[in-house]
This record gives C-alpha cells, structure tokens and sequence, in this order.
C-alpha cells in the first residue's frame, strides 16, 4: 500500500542518517587519533622547500622579550620608524568616508596606474603605458607572480645571495633551480657581470637584480648595469625582475644606480618591482605594483585574480596621494636615513671584531663579523639574548652571508648610539 511505502521510504531514510552520523563519528575519531599518534596532513612536496624571513622571526621573539621586561633596541625590521605622512592617512581616511569599499579592478584603479607612470617618467625618465601597471597588495606579490610564471621544475633562476630571502624561497617553492648571484664586499656588493653572463645557461629564464639592495645597500652601478643590458641582448630567452622597491633611497654625492627601464632593447622581458612601503612608511598599508611587458600584463592581473582578487581600495586612493602630493617627507626622510648611516657605520667601524663599509643606498649596514671568531647566527642571537639588540644574521639572507650581520638604521639616533654602547662594551670584555 502507499501507506507502507511511504512509511518504508522514511525508515530507510532515518536509518540512512543514521549511518551516515556513524560514519562521521568514526571518521572524526580516525582523525583525533591519527593527530594524536603524530601522523600530519599529506601536503605538497613544495612545502617543504618553502624558506621564511627572518627578520620577521627576530622580531617576534624581540617582541616576547621586550614583554619579559627586557629592553630591547630593534635594529633587525626593515621598516621605516617614522609615520605615514599625514596628507596620505587622510586620503585612505577620505577614501573610505567616500565609499571605496567594494572591489577594485584587478590591476588597480587608473588613476593611480596613471599616477605610477608619472611618477616613473619624472624619476626614471621612462615613459610606460599604464596598461602595463599592476597594482598589488605589497611588493612580495609582483616578486611571487612573477617567479611563479617563469618558475618550473628544469628551469634556473638567477638571484642575488646574500639577497632578500625570499627570492630563493620562491624560486625553490616553483621547482626552479635557484642559481646564487654573487654579491660580495670585495665587489660593492654588486655582482660581476662577466660571471654572471658566463653561468647562463639555456635552462635560464630569469635574472632576479636588486639596486639598491637588502640586506648590503650596496648599489649596482651604471657601468654594470650598461654592460650586462648589453650581453643580455645575446640570450634573448631570458627575462629579467628588476627589484627597484629603494630606487628612491639613494644618497646625494653617490653614482646612482639606474632603473633598467633605460634599457629600450629589454623591456619586452623586463619587469620591474617597486612599491610604497620604504618610501614613503607604508610597510603596514600593503602596497605595490610591477611594470610588466604587454605580453604579460594580463597574466599577472589573471593572478592576481585567482589570488588576492584586487588590491584595498582606500589603500589605492592614499597611495595616489603619496605618489601625487608632496614630496617633503620623503626628502626629510633620506636626510635623516643618510645621517643616520654615517653614524652607524663609524659606530660600526670603532668595535672591535666589526667593521664595515658604507651603504650607497637603502637603510642597511652589513656588518663584516669575521674577526669576532663567531658565525652570524651566534651574534645576532647573543646581541638579542643578551644585550637585546635585535639584528639579522647575514645567513638570512643566503649561505655568502655567512660572517656578516645586517643592521637596519631606520630607527632613531639615540637607539643607533644605545645599540652601538651594548655592543662596543660587550666587544671590549672579549667575543
């Protein structure tokens, strides 16, 4: 009858739940136990490649023994210690009074990729299409996007060591072969362009070039630069990331190293990194862009779109005030940054076991460490546990930064001089 039908139907279905239910539990059980027998989740085999920053490490454990009670003098962050100028905070306050909530386009607003390409051809003297711009939440996203293009299992990407770690990180994560640039003190810290030009190799497709430089703020200068544009013209398979996030970090009186949009012949394969966060104190805001060939320009947007979806909208706004508005701050800014590496590098140079030479660019000193007898790692942690000066090991940045110690003077007069006192008087009692 329909009766027993209907009945049997809502039987079977509870009994259905109800097994359902059980096998929930079972699963649910399997899994406390394999969590609790140390069995992990079955990641991809990448991860396990995957490097970090340290500088970021530093700074947490700075952080829990500044909580301890410890006084701790942070010279490791490579951030800005000054504040976001005024003009721009109101404007991403503005912008959100306004009602830029929603998304953005993918390869951010016009008007502030209009604004970028100003901004290049008036500091760089290039002219650039502002189709070709990509805005991104931080610098690190071009970095990623675009190793990840050019990144795979049997191809090689040429990065500088000691460089920012995560370069190498990246390249290692996308299955590329990561080839070490050389920048050593003996050169600058910049690279020997003949030997970089002799190790490409057909497997090459990408040169990672970084002026000025984290962690060295060494520069590469225009000879270098000239001559390596040139011999690149000979390996038309390979394409370049040109790092120009501290372009505007420079010192007055020094050669200045210059952008590689100056180079016509390369801009089909030339992107270029740059963004908002050392120039103008926006580490927090989250804000970059690249300068992509039009052949790829919709590729990096197709990433961003399968990633971050767009960049924060009023961020976008306050940083086409920055890039539009007045440049003051900025000024007044390099001026204490260049006072402040003439003072930590004499400091540097009168404690026994250090020495070092000065940044041409940037706002890092890379400390020569050798003569304390002692790796990096063992003084940058006893600096931080025992005189709670935070640093960053040179081996942070790559193995060729063994024997170095980066210090970050973006950080106040008297914290450079307090620093420095721990440090000399340490060095006086013996390393």
């Amino acid at each position: 009858s329909i009766v027993f039908l209907v009945s049997s139907f809502f039987v079977l279905l509870i009994y259905n739940q109800f097994i359902i239910n059980k096998m929930r539990r079972a699963s649910s059980v399997l899994l406390s136990q394999s969590i609790r027998s140390g069995n992990a989740p079955i990641l991809a085999a990448n991860m396990g490649v995957l490097g970090t920053e340290n500088a970021f490490t530093i700074l947490a454990r700075a952080a829990v023994l500044a909580n301890e009670g410890k006084d701790i003098i942070n010279l490791g962050i490579g951030q800005p210690d000054f504040p976001t100028p005024d003009h721009i905070v109101e404007a991403g306050v503005k912008a959100l009074r306004d009602g830029h909530h929603g998304y953005t386009p993918a390869n951010g607003i016009k008007p502030l990729r209009e604004a970028v390409a100003a901004d290049i051809l008036k500091y760089r003297n290039a002219t650039v299409d502002p189709d070709n711009i990509v805005i991104v939440p931080g610098g690190k996203v071009t970095l990623f996007n675009c190793i990840m293009m050019f990144g795979e299992p049997g191809a090689e990407i040429m990065y500088p060591n000691p460089g920012f770690p995560i370069y190498e990180s990246v390249i290692k994560y996308s299955g590329a072969t990561a080839v070490p640039i050389p920048m050593l003190e003996e050169n600058g810290f910049s690279f020997d362009v003949e030997a970089l030009l002799a190790n490409i190799t057909p497997k090459t497709r990408l040169i990672i070039i970084n002026s000025p430089a984290n962690p060295t703020g060494g520069i590469v200068s225009k000879e270098s630069m000239d001559r390596l544009a040139e011999g690149l013209m000979e390996h038309p398979h390979v394409s370049i990331m040109s790092d120009e996030i501290y372009c505007r970090l420079q010192y007055t009186g020094l050669d200045i190293s210059p952008s590689m949009l100056a180079y016509e012949h390369l801009r089909d394969r030339l992107i270029i990194l740059d963004g908002w966060s050392k120039t103008y104190a926006m580490t927090g805001w989250r804000l970059g862009y690249g300068v992509w060939p039009s052949s790829l320009a919709p590729k990096a947007t197709q990433l961003n779109i399968n990633s971050t979806s767009c960049t924060n909208a009023s961020a976008q706004w306050a940083a086409l005030a920055a890039t539009s508005g007045p440049q003051q701050d900025v000024t007044d800014m390099n001026t204490s940054f260049l006072r402040r590496r003439d003072l930590i590098v004499n400091e540097l140079n009168t404690i026994p076991g250090f020495s070092c030479s000065a940044p041409k660019g940037a706002f890092y000193a890379f400390a020569n460490i050798k003569e304390t007898g002692k790796t990096s790692r063992e003084i940058e942690s006893l600096l931080l546990e025992e005189l709670g000066v935070a640093t960053v090991a040179g081996t942070s940045f790559g193995h060729l930064g063994e024997g170095y110690l980066r210090f970050s003077y973006a950080a106040s007069d008297d914290n450079i001089k307090g620093a420095m006192d721990r440090i000399r008087t340490r060095a006086h009692a013996g390393w």
